[in-house]
């Protein structure tokens, strides 16, 4: 489990392909500080588990759902990549909790400055918005953002300066494709309400209360 807050972006220094399947060595430094083999890392939002380090340099193992499902098939040597830890549970909680399994890709259409700011909208497939809500959590290429406004297909996030600097969205373009996790407890909460509404019923037959309706009376939609 991780909290989207990276905190370091390190760089591909070595890519090796066999049929879907990709080994990644990525430098690195402040991720290295008591690193272990098997520890989680989140590389551009998709947890990967450390294989072998040294050096400066950790080596992960890319299985080919992976390699379908994120933008590491896209990356070559010297790419960035944006990198956390596993979290601590005695530590400060400041982003959402992140799981490091990615739910699709999204494109980067608009980058707009605004003020302090730069307000970047990404487009991404039905199945991935209906998990969203404005002002609700989502993790782009790792990182805990906030929603600003839901788009026909797309969404908007704004970044403030210190982002940009110490994470990968500075140096991104129009066009890119970006890893995206939609807020974990609104996946779980959707599909509870989906398969209650299709069943319509409790667990011993009676029927339920819980549903949209439900949850707009009681304060949480």
């Amino acid at each position: 489990m991780f909290t989207g807050i990276i905190e370091e972006v390190g760089l591909v220094k070595g890519i090796q392909k066999k049929g879907k399947t990709i080994q990644l060595a990525i430098e690195a430094k402040k991720i290295m500080e008591g690193l272990k083999l098997g520890d989680s890392i989140s590389v551009n939002g998709t947890c990967l588990t450390v294989t072998h380090f040294g050096y400066g340099t950790c080596l992960f193992d890319v299985m080919p759902e992976t390699v379908d499902k994120t933008n590491l098939n896209q990356l070559t040597i010297g790419s960035p990549v944006n990198l956390e830890r596993a979290m601590l549970f005695d530590g400060r909680f400041g982003g959402h909790f992140v799981s490091g399994h990615v739910d699709g890709m999204g494109t980067i259409q608009q980058i707009t400055p605004y003020e302090n700011a730069v307000l970047f909208t990404i487009k991404v497939s039905e199945e991935l918005l209906k998990y969203m809500i404005p002002k609700g959590s989502v993790a782009v290429d790792g990182i805990s953002l906030t929603i600003v406004q839901l788009l026909k297909e797309a969404f908007t996030i704004s970044i403030i300066p210190h982002t940009l600097k110490e994470t990968t969205l500075g140096k991104r373009k129009i066009g890119d494709v970006v890893n995206i996790e939609c807020d974990l407890l609104g996946k779980y909460l959707y599909h509870f309400l989906q398969t209650k509404d299709e069943k319509n019923e409790g667990s011993d037959g009676s029927s339920s209360p819980l549903n949209m309706e439900w949850l707009r009376k009681n304060g949480f939609a």
